[in-house]
């Protein structure tokens, strides 16, 4: 197993390191020097590990918001999405922002009174660290629903965990975009997964018929591996489950593009044979549901519980890996060992 889990610290990704820094040096070159101050913080201060899924009033994001950049900025903080996410990542994550616009309709519509100010600018882009050189340093671009980390190690390693992208509403009901379903693939995946268990499987799998109300590992800095359930083992799968579970693991690692996802999916699917899967809640649509997928080094978490179950949360996490840490650690071992080399 240990074999495997190296997979992570030998795959370089000097193409997207390299666009990465280049888009980062451009950005806060387009800011004047306030916007940069509120844009930078370093690399090792502990802000680099406060996120939140949850509104910006809730949890205050790091770095500058949208709504505070001009037009050629905004396009230039963006141009990080597309470098680091794949093209349906980036107009996934595009998407989630623009739903702010039907969610206030929504909320006004039933005349809800809710804290937060619903804007497809207020998200936040920070870059920490200098991008340039092979020193660590990351860049996150935080919100509602919205949240990316991308930490860079050694000049070409990346690490792009934790990741998370929520929706809601899940399905647009009113106005312009009535119909439109931000997450789709990770509700239907795993719904038609779930449905086409045998009896004996599912009673295995479904784990509990009240869905959890939120993902279990929340916003928490490191992963809880033991909050989510087990449920049925991929050992116990059937040819065609674990070919659905494939896909809709494949989907989740996706979201970064080819030279990030190709080693990680390596990685995960290296792990597979300890592979568990998890569900609560209802089985039809409109019901209330969670989902987790559970392996040694990776985990899975999903819910649609919230607003009569037509709100999304969905995240990818790395065990050992987010914000990585593990890439961190072996860059000062090897530093270290090659100053005492030096030394010598």
């Amino acid at each position: 197993m240990t074999a495997t889990l190296d997979l992570s610290t030998t795959d370089r990704a000097p193409v997207t390191a390299g666009r990465m820094a280049t888009a980062a040096q451009e950005f806060l070159a387009a800011l004047n020097d306030q916007q940069r101050k509120k844009a930078t913080l370093p690399f090792g201060d502990d802000r680099r590990y406060i996120w939140d899924y949850r509104p910006i009033e809730s949890t205050p994001r790091n770095g500058l918001r949208l709504i505070n950049m001009n037009e050629d900025q905004k396009r230039k903080a963006l141009a990080l999405l597309d470098i680091g996410l794949s093209t349906r990542g980036a107009d996934t994550v595009r998407k989630i922002m623009d739903l702010e616009i039907p969610l206030l309709a929504n909320e006004k519509a039933e005349g809800r009174v809710t804290p937060f100010v619903r804007h497809p600018e207020q998200y936040a882009v920070c870059i920490f660290g200098e991008p340039t050189g092979r020193l660590p340093w990351a860049w996150h671009v935080g919100g509602h629903h919205v949240g990316l980390h991308f930490t860079i190690v050694d000049g070409d390693r990346i690490a792009s965990m934790p990741l998370f992208f929520g929706a809601n509403p899940a399905e647009v009901r009113h106005g312009p975009t009535t119909g439109q379903r931000t997450l789709a693939p990770e509700e239907d995946l795993a719904r038609a997964l779930v449905r086409g268990l045998s009896p004996e499987h599912k009673r295995i799998a479904i784990v509990n018929a009240t869905p959890y109300p939120d993902i279990l590992t929340d916003m928490y800095r490191v992963a809880n591996a033991f909050a989510p359930p087990d449920g049925l083992a991929w050992s116990s799968m059937t040819a065609d489950t674990r070919s659905q579970l494939g896909s809709l693991v494949r989907h989740y690692v996706t979201r970064t593009n080819d030279e990030l996802s190709d080693p990680y999916w390596r990685k995960l699917e290296a792990e597979f044979e300890a592979v568990t899967f998890a569900w609560t809640g209802g089985e039809e649509p409109g019901q209330g549901h969670y989902y987790t997928i559970k392996a040694p080094s990776w985990l899975i978490e999903y819910d649609n519980t919230q607003n009569g179950a037509n709100h999304i949360h969905s995240v990818l996490r790395d065990i050992s890996g987010d914000w990585g840490d593990d890439l961190i650690a072996q860059h000062y071992a090897e530093s270290h060992r090659t100053a005492a080399l030096n030394h010598h």
